[in-house]
């Protein structure tokens, strides 16, 4: 009896709890249905703007890819860039980091959200044959002669934020607060963040609440977005080494010492490190761009010269392998009886990894998917790319940067059919992305972004 009793008295419990939980339940439905609505009518508001603007974005993408500029020489690029933002009504101030713009748009009380754009293009010689294909030819800083090209997508990212800055000006009765719009030079040398910062970027400007960019992705299908929640991208050191030597006649070796040989073995050993000294689960990549020496077949040479790109996730780990470079390059010299060598690490060139804020993801992700479907934002695996974008979070602003796919459909297809080539990767002059699409993705998803961090209601 007592047992049943108890039971009761459980059971009327239970139904008191549930009628006093259920107009909490209600309150939150009613709470997510006003979002829902507020989202859709935010994005409608957006999209009309960008209808509107999409051909003249286009436009703006098929001039800058075809006059593209080298790291911190972007002088036209900025200068193109702080023209369209005073016409928008941002106040710019330019040469800030050398060559990168600042746009501030003041409107009213609230959170100060940036916006970065990279405008460096690459030293590379373009054949992608599409009919605004760059045909520019300049002197880099050794004084040889390089083709120039927008090979990782930097003339996207202007476009989609030229864009979005328009957005959100048509729309400034929707939300409250400043926007930061940047232009920064030298994103592939890894120098541009460092400088802007430098040059008192959160000081003389006003220091943002959040930090969001996008990236072009050369291997995924246009109308499609990738993202990663934390460590998303590596650490990227860049080391010169020059192995120096003893020259005589080719027929001769024994009279010299060959630092051809000596960087042959070093590059080896580079890889036979990271395979046994560094802990396997640790991601690692240790690769020699560059090595020259030598004049002729029959000559040893003085010296080779060898540039390095190394990759690391951890700053450990980084340390560890450095040490680990300097060791081998040292101690071949050594065995060797050679003079001494010189392991120098370029900290000017040097980008740290890129971790993305969790809580700012968690606030960003459900907006992209609400634009694009929840089947079109994926997430993304950590890469062993680089990307200075990850100065902004280390100087203490919550940074959020994702990817935008860019390769329309006839050439997805066509690189999945059986014997096909694969996608060029960015970098590759073969890559170039699917213009229209792309802009229209980049420029809905970052501005329905800023606006759900500073949107009213």
């Amino acid at each position: 009896m007592k047992q049943s009793i108890l039971q009761q008295r459980s059971a009327s419990l239970v139904v008191v709890l549930a009628l006093c939980l259920l107009p909490l339940v209600a309150i939150g439905q009613t709470a997510d249905v006003q979002q829902s609505v507020t989202s859709k009518l935010r994005l409608a508001a957006v999209d009309q703007v960008v209808e509107a603007e999409l051909v003249n974005l286009v436009e703006l993408y098929q001039s800058l890819h075809k006059f593209p500029e080298l790291s911190m020489q972007e002088e036209q690029t900025a200068a193109r860039l702080a023209k369209e933002m005073k016409s928008i009504g941002f106040e710019v101030t330019t040469g800030v980091g050398k060559t990168g713009i600042v746009c501030v748009f003041k409107n009213g009380e609230g959170p100060t959200i940036l916006v970065r754009t990279d405008m460096d293009a690459l030293p590379v010689i373009e054949q992608t044959g599409v009919p605004y294909a760059s045909k520019v030819k300049v002197r880099d800083k050794n004084g040889a002669e390089v083709g120039v090209m927008h090979a990782c997508g930097h003339d996207i990212h202007m476009a989609c934020w030229v864009g979005t800055a328009r957005v959100l000006v048509a729309l400034k009765d929707k939300w409250k607060g400043t926007l930061v719009f940047i232009g920064q030079p030298g994103e592939e040398v890894g120098t541009g963040a460092r400088l802007m910062l430098a040059d008192g970027l959160f000081e003389k400007f006003p220091k943002p609440n959040f930090a969001l960019a996008l990236h072009s992705d050369g291997k995924t299908l246009v109308g499609t977005i990738g993202y990663t929640d934390g460590l998303a991208m590596a650490n990227v050191d860049t080391v010169d080494i020059l192995v120096k030597g003893k020259g005589g006649h080719g027929a001769a070796p024994h009279t010299t010492v060959d630092p051809v040989v000596l960087a042959a073995k070093i590059v080896l050993d580079f890889q036979t490190f990271v395979g046994r000294e560094i802990d396997p689960l640790e991601p690692v990549v240790i690769t020699v761009g560059s090595i020259h020496g030598g004049t002729k077949a029959n000559i040893i040479g003085n010296e080779v010269k060898l540039q390095v790109t190394v990759r690391t996730t951890k700053d450990h780990i980084r340390k560890q392998v450095l040490e680990g470079m300097e060791r081998i390059v040292k101690g071949h010299a050594k065995l060797a009886n050679a003079p001494d060598p010189v392991f120098k690490v370029d900290l000017g060139e040097f980008t740290p990894a890129l971790v993305n804020d969790h809580e700012l993801v968690l606030k960003t992700v459900p907006v992209l998917k609400a634009v694009l479907g929840e089947e079109k934002v994926l997430p993304r695996n950590t890469t062993m790319g680089g990307e200075d974008f990850a100065r902004y979070g280390r100087a203490g602003v919550p940074v959020f940067m994702y990817f935008i796919g860019t390769i329309d459909k006839e050439r997805w297809d066509a690189s999945k059919a059986e014997g096909s080539m694969p996608l060029p990767s960015m970098h590759s002059d073969s890559y170039y992305p699917t213009p229209k699409p792309s802009i229209l993705v980049g420029v809905r998803t970052m501005s329905m972004s800023v606006l759900n961090l500073m949107g009213k209601e």
